[in-house]
C-alpha cells in the first residue's frame, strides 16, 4: 500500500527538505502541500491523505489546533514536525503517530512513517475483522434437529451436503443424516454460501468437499464430493458454482 501524504509548513525550505527526504523512502506519495492550518484543512478534506507531516507553529491557527479540530472519523495519521520539544505532550494528547524535531533526520522520518503505516494497518485489520464478524453473524451456526428421543443442536460446520425431501430436507454429515422440516429457500437465507452453497433447487454442498467437476453434457455440471457422493448442479446455478469452486475459484 502506498501512503498518500501531505506536508504542512509555513517555511518553504522546510517543505523542500521533507520532499528531499521522502524521495528516498519507498511506499509514499506526496499528494499536496499547505502553508497554513486553514489551507491544510481544505487540502485534507479534498485529497483525503493517509498521513500528514504537520508543523505546529504557523501564522494563524497552529498545527496542534488543526489536529484537535479534525473529526476522528476523517483524521489522517499525523506526524508533527517542529523545532520545539515542549509541544510533545500536547502532540500525543491528539493521538499523533510521532513527533519529529527539526532538522529532521532521515532515519527518524522513515521510522515515523513505518509507525504510521502500522497504525493504519491495525485500523484496517480491525475494521475488516468487524465486517467479517457482522457478515458471519447474519448466518445461522447451528440447526436444532429432531432425533428419536428429542432434539439435538447440529453444528452447521458438520454438514457435508443437503438434499430436499418433499417438505423436509436431509442434512448429511460424515457419520449420519438427519431429517429436518424446512424448505430449501428458508435454508438459503440462513446458510453462509461460502460454507454451504446452493447448487440446485434441491441441493446444497460444502465447497471444500468437492473433489471433482464433471461435465456429462453441454451446459451441464456434476459435482463429486470427497466421499463419492455425486450431486447434479442445476442449470441456473452453474455460473455461480464455477465462480466459487471451479478453476480459478476456491
Amino acid at each position: 500500500m502506498t501512503l498518500r501524504l501531505v506536508i504542512v509548513d509555513d517555511e518553504a525550505l522546510a517543505i523542500d527538505r521533507l520532499k528531499e527526504l521522502l524521495g528516498d523512502i519507498d511506499g509514499v506519495e506526496l499528494v499536496g502541500t499547505a502553508n497554513t492550518a486553514d489551507q491544510a484543512r481544505e487540502c485534507i478534506e479534498q485529497l483525503r491523505p493517509d498521513l500528514v507531516l504537520l508543523d505546529i507553529q504557523m501564522p494563524g491557527r497552529s498545527g496542534m489546533a488543526l489536529a484537535a479540530d479534525l473529526p476522528l472519523a476523517e483524521r489522517p495519521e499525523i506526524i508533527f514536525v517542529t523545532a520545539f520539544e515542549h509541544f510533545a505532550p500536547d502532540a500525543f494528547s491528539v493521538d499523533a503517530a510521532d513527533y519529529l524535531l527539526k532538522p529532521v533526520r532521515f532515519d527518524r522520518l522513515r521510522q515515523a512513517i513505518i509507525r504510521a503505516q502500522r497504525r493504519i494497518d491495525l485500523v484496517a485489520a480491525a475494521a475488516h475483522g468487524k465486517a467479517c464478524a457482522e457478515e458471519t453473524g447474519r448466518y445461522t451456526r447451528e440447526i436444532w434437529v429432531s432425533v428419536r428421543d428429542g432434539n439435538i443442536r447440529l453444528d452447521v460446520d458438520l454438514i457435508d451436503w443437503i438434499e430436499a425431501a418433499k417438505d423436509y430436507v436431509l442434512l448429511h454429515t460424515a457419520t449420519r443424516s438427519y431429517l429436518h422440516r424446512a424448505s430449501m429457500n428458508a435454508l438459503e437465507e440462513k446458510l453462509d454460501p461460502k460454507a454451504l452453497l446452493r447448487v440446485h433447487r434441491s441441493a446444497f454442498v460444502r465447497p471444500s468437499l468437492v473433489e471433482k467437476l464433471e461435465r456429462p453434457g453441454r451446459g451441464s455440471l456434476t459435482l463429486v464430493l470427497r466421499d463419492g457422493v455425486v450431486v447434479q448442479v442445476g442449470p441456473s446455478y452453474v455460473k455461480d458454482v464455477l465462480q466459487l469452486i471451479g478453476p480459478g475459484g476456491e
